[in-house]
């Protein structure tokens, strides 16, 4: 299990004031508004910044770091990710599940005919759609509704799931 969360990454600086823009890659941009800090990882180490004030900007949040106060200061980190901690992460309510954890977990039917690895998640506006990749290198799509997802086991780093009539062919 993951034990860093991404929740965005810095498209580019804003103003001359040391503000970024952040595209979010959590569900609920809002969340920045209630962080304290973040964890800037720059590819050689990661940084933790101190969330000064937060704004919002069409799908962007704007975000500006203490200790960070001139474009100069905060450009070369353009492209990079921004993470929390678990510890600091959303709140999932009860069969919500984080990506990260998702990814690289073994995939089977109720009668193990069917076996694979979930490789990623497409999220879609009705509900997301699990990519599973099976032996044979063919990739699945299973919509993640309660009719197909029958158990999931962050634990064991399984999940269970039932194919509907044509997500095969």
């Amino acid at each position: 299990m993951e034990n860093l969360l991404q929740v965005g990454v810095i498209s580019s600086t804003h103003g001359v004031r040391g503000e970024v823009k952040v595209f979010p890659t959590t569900d609920d941009v809002g969340r920045f508004k209630k962080l304290k800090e973040v964890l800037l990882d720059t590819g050689k180490e990661q940084i933790t910044l101190q969330i000064e004030n937060v704004k919002f900007f069409k799908q962007f949040a704007i975000l500006k770091f203490k200790g960070y106060d001139s474009i100069n200061d905060i450009e070369q980190y353009k492209g990079k990710s921004l993470f929390v901690t678990r510890e600091n992460a959303v709140k999932l309510k009860k069969d919500e599940y984080f990506i990260a954890d998702l990814i690289g977990m073994q995939v089977e039917n109720e009668d193990e005919s069917f076996t694979g690895i979930l490789t990623d998640v497409i999220e879609t506006g009705a509900n997301d759609v699990y990519v599973i990749k099976t032996g044979e290198e063919k990739e699945v799509l299973i919509p993640a509704i309660r009719d197909c997802i029958l158990d999931v086991n962050i634990n064991e780093n399984k999940m269970k799931v039932h194919l509907l009539d044509g997500l095969l062919d």
